[in-house]
């Protein structure tokens, strides 16, 4: 007689699950950012298609990560369920299939930038872990199978069985421990979240919004955006967590001179301060994949004048900590814009989630060719030489932000009242600038709205128009027209490669 497969798969649930905890405490010990699960996370993120990246950060947006772990968790408990079952008759198989995971892991781990031998430690703890555990909840299996099948009276089956359910659930809950003591001891994020709260730089300011940037209409968004309401995009599964002390940029590549950065020897220079827009390459007609906030940091053309740019060089490869990459024009970090290497936001310290203790701030381009957070090296070389995240899986590879204006109020289906109706919204076109925003009432001639002032052309603009409206359902519709004569096309595209394009409109009724 044998034991109900159930308790085999469950066996084999309960010792994955232990490894992946005890390499999970061994990461967490050794502070190794990025342990096995998480390595190899971020290696499926990877490889998967462009099209379905794309659809899961515009399906779950800030939870597409979530749900890809979901994902992985259901895969690996079947797997796991699989490996138990096969070590009820084939024991070897399932050694085999531990050590396919440990191959995976460690292919993963040691992929991630800069690693290192101590990032092995854990796929290893982990690997040992299953073949241990693995042994012990064999033998009890078997033990009560062999009591089962005894002819023996003074055999005790129900006490086989009791012993190996204690077994089971000693093994998770050493599973659980491990975890929960994985997460514990990975402190770094704590002590980094102090180290925010005492650093001071000097010559970086409280943010003082500009008069008149506002045009009073509520509903509308505030100008500035805090780092809480300020969008978040990036691939980090877990979001590095880098100390100061720690931080460290190499410029390198198509220089006469490298150069390698500490934190104190970026603030230590003169510190640069602007008003500057974000916007997303994902952010659809209407979106609101985009903020506006006051930066201060050091900028990027004064360091790499002094290192010798050389002849033909015309990109920089920018490299996270977490081993994101883009390709940035070369010329975009050169001119005058205030490109910038950024260490405040809003006054503040970064915070963690938006690229602590250091990220880069480029305006007029596209976050996926410019916004490294985290970031540790950049390169200087040309395009034809380099593979970039996201330029690697068929975005364009320069990325300029296009002109666009957004309807904020009223509100797509909302309800007015016949008459006057006050309009009004945003537009962009940074380091371009908005000479003009127009709205159409149910397709009628183009009415020019007033807009708020700007300190640059880096930033957006508030616009307001008044329209008058009859009784009935409307539609309106906006354009803006950039500084250098552009004007916003009607023609609707989607974000790929480089960026929607089409008016926004809403639909409301009046009554």
């Amino acid at each position: 007689m044998r034991t109900s497969r159930t308790w085999w798969w469950l066996s084999g649930v309960i010792v994955g699950a232990l490894g992946l905890g005890v390499s999970y405490l061994v990461a967490g010990l050794l502070r190794v950012r990025a342990s096995p699960a998480v390595a190899v996370g971020e290696g499926v993120r990877d490889l998967t298609p462009d099209g379905i990246v794309h659809w899961a950060i515009e399906t779950f947006r800030s939870h597409d990560k979530l749900a890809l772990f979901v994902g992985m968790f259901v895969i690996l408990t079947l797997v796991f369920a699989g490996l138990g079952w096969l070590a009820r008759t084939r024991w070897w198989l399932t050694v085999t299939g531990y050590v396919v995971l440990g191959v995976v892991a460690s292919v993963a781990v040691m992929s991630e930038p800069a690693s290192t031998t101590t990032e092995m430690v854990p796929v290893v703890a982990g690997f040992v872990t299953w073949l241990i555990g693995l042994a012990v909840m064999a033998g009890w299996l078997r033990r009560w199978e062999l009591v089962e099948a005894s002819d023996d009276a003074a055999g005790d089956p129900t006490h086989s069985r009791r012993s190996f359910f204690l077994a089971a659930g000693a093994v998770a809950g050493i599973a659980v421990l491990s975890g929960v003591l994985g997460k514990l001891a990975g402190f770094q994020r704590a002590a980094v979240d102090r180290d925010r709260r005492l650093l001071r730089v000097e010559d970086a300011t409280k943010p003082v919004q500009p008069r008149g940037v506002k045009v009073d209409v509520d509903g509308v968004p505030a100008w500035q955006t805090s780092a809480d309401d300020f969008y978040l995009i990036d691939t980090a599964f877990v979001k590095p967590a880098i100390r100061p002390r720690d931080w460290q940029l190499r410029i390198h590549g198509m220089v006469d001179r490298e150069l390698t950065l500490s934190f104190d020897d970026l603030i230590g220079m003169e510190i640069t301060e602007d008003w500057i827009t974000l916007n997303c390459v994902s952010n659809e007609v209407g979106g609101n994949l985009i903020g506006n906030a006051w930066w201060s940091g050091v900028r990027l053309a004064g360091i790499l004048a002094q290192l010798g740019i050389q002849d033909g060089a015309d990109a920089v490869l920018q490299t996270s900590d977490d081993g994101w990459t883009c390709g940035t024009p070369l010329e975009a970090l050169t001119d005058e814009r205030s490109a910038m290497l950024a260490v405040y936001m809003n006054g503040e310290p970064l915070t963690i989630e938006h690229g602590f203790p250091v990220r880069t701030i480029v305006p007029g381009l596209y976050g996926y060719v410019s916004a490294c957070k985290w970031v540790v090296d950049m390169e200087v070389t040309k395009f034809d030489r380099i593979d970039a995240y996201w330029t690697d899986r068929g975005w364009s590879e320069q990325g300029p932000v296009k002109i666009a204006s957004r309807i904020d109020v009223p509100d797509g289906g909302a309800d007015v009242e016949t008459g006057t109706l006050v309009c009004a919204g945003s537009a962009w076109k940074q380091h371009t600038g908005i000479e003009r925003v127009e709205v159409s009432l149910d397709g009628g001639a183009w009415t020019s709205a007033t807009l708020g002032r700007v300190p640059s052309d880096d930033t957006w603009v508030q616009w307001r128009a008044e329209v008058d409206v009859d009784d009935g359902d409307h539609q309106l519709r906006v354009r803006a027209i950039g500084k250098d004569g552009d004007v916003q096309t009607g023609v609707e595209h989607d974000v790929l490669p480089d960026g929607a394009t089409g008016w926004h409109t809403v639909e409301f009724s009046a009554r």
